[in-house]
């Protein structure tokens, strides 16, 4: 047994753990953050006596996500008569089985010199590492697809389609952007793309465009606000999981946070340098004191990704879906395409700093900015037009 396996093996163990310590605080985090951006308090009564005490010891609310799961175990599990119910047991485990097998090529500490051997502090040393975890986030939409479909409800069959229709439409620019950071690293390797970021400077001063929509893809992809109109309360009532209760319909929100865990640390990786600190040399090959240290600084990155999609999402309206299908369409698509095209003449012509990429990246940018208000968005959406000869209609009373 090489030393390698060992070390993926006790990786894949400790991020599984750790992440699913970590999901059910996120959702205390975003309620946090809900309250911090709507001026209240938030939840601050449940703790770990669950009221047995005085409020000094409930601990800030900590006990809220117990709470919560512990409400969600004993509510009834219902099944609606009329689904499919084979496909209605199996869309949930969709949403959660790509989202905990993209995590396996994540480089989360570099390398550590174990002994005589130096391993790869990573689930899986894959030579497609990058495109691995773009395959593996595709994969999410089969989830919402099939929980939409297999409830045998209207609402839910909406909310499945306008997930498909989203993700398959931001898949797009996503993978241009990715594409466009492989022509400047040259390999899909994930720990080459740190070990050139750590070694000279973040992507993300070569393409701060780039990184900016590879965010916004991100927000689709896990169908956050302002791009969640696959469970829009106000048309759709829950969207594509309506028919969900008790801890299969918490599967759902489980799988949307480890997306957002797996879409953070995707842009870490790429634009932010992974574990790599600034202005601190740290060894590619280091002990176990430098690997920690790495893993914590990657972690913290990725927690501030997290805090900016939930700040966004309390933030801003969410999008009319004709907005949502035209800006990827008729914004991101374009610009994406543009930025490589410029991105391969410059690594043809061997023009590799970082401030000709920034240059063309700003072009780019201002002059989307001109262009954009001089488009025309399209025809006006039809209105309900009255029936001939209905009272409504003003010709029939003639």
């Amino acid at each position: 047994m090489s030393a390698q396996f060992i070390a993926s093996v006790i990786t894949c163990l400790v991020a599984f753990g750790v992440i699913m310590m970590i999901c059910p605080y996120l959702i205390l985090l975003e309620r946090k953050v809900c309250a911090w951006v709507q001026d209240r308090i938030g939840p601050n009564r449940t703790g770990l006596t669950f009221g047995l005490l005085p409020t000094r010891f409930h601990f800030w609310g900590l006990g809220q996500p117990l709470a919560d799961g512990l409400k969600l175990l004993f509510k009834e599990d219902y099944t609606p008569p009329g689904t499919e119910r084979r496909l209605f047991l199996l869309a949930p485990m969709l949403i959660v089985i790509p989202a905990v097998l993209a995590w396996a090529v994540i480089p989360w500490g570099g390398y550590l010199a174990w002994g005589e051997h130096v391993v790869a502090v990573t689930g899986a040393r894959l030579n497609i590492g990058v495109i691995y975890i773009l395959a593996m986030g595709s994969l999410a939409v089969y989830g919402v697809v099939l929980g939409g479909f297999a409830s045998n409800n209207k609402y839910s069959f909406l909310g499945g389609l306008r997930a498909t229709a989203q993700m398959l439409s931001y898949e797009i620019p996503m993978a241009l952007c990715v594409l466009i950071i492989l022509l400047l690293a040259s390999r899909s390797d994930a720990n080459w793309l740190v070990n050139i970021q750590a070694n000279h400077i973040w992507y993300v001063f070569y393409h701060p465009l780039l990184a900016v929509i590879f965010f916004v893809c991100v927000l689709a992809e896990c169908n956050r606000a302002p791009f969640d109109l696959a469970e829009a309360e106000q048309e759709l009532v829950g969207g594509y999981h309506t028919e969900y209760t008790s801890m299969k319909w918490a599967l759902f929100f489980v799988g949307e946070y480890m997306h957002m865990i797996t879409g953070s640390a995707f842009v870490v990786l790429l634009f932010f340098g992974g574990w790599d600190l600034p202005f601190v040399h740290e060894p590619i090959v280091g002990g176990l004191g430098w690997v920690l240290l790495k893993c914590t600084v990657f972690a913290l990155k990725v927690l501030l990704m997290l805090f900016v999609m939930m700040w966004i999402r309390w933030t801003l309206p969410r999008l009319r879906f004709d907005q949502l299908m035209r800006l990827a369409w008729r914004g991101l698509v374009p610009v994406t395409l543009l930025v490589l095209l410029a991105t391969s003449l410059l690594t043809y012509y061997g023009a590799r700093a970082w401030y000709y990429h920034f240059a063309v990246d700003s072009l780019i940018f201002l002059t989307a900015a001109i262009i954009a208000p001089l488009v025309p968005v399209g025809a006006p959406v039809n209105r309900r037009v009255p029936l001939e000869g209905s009272r409504f209609n003003p010709a029939a009373t003639v």
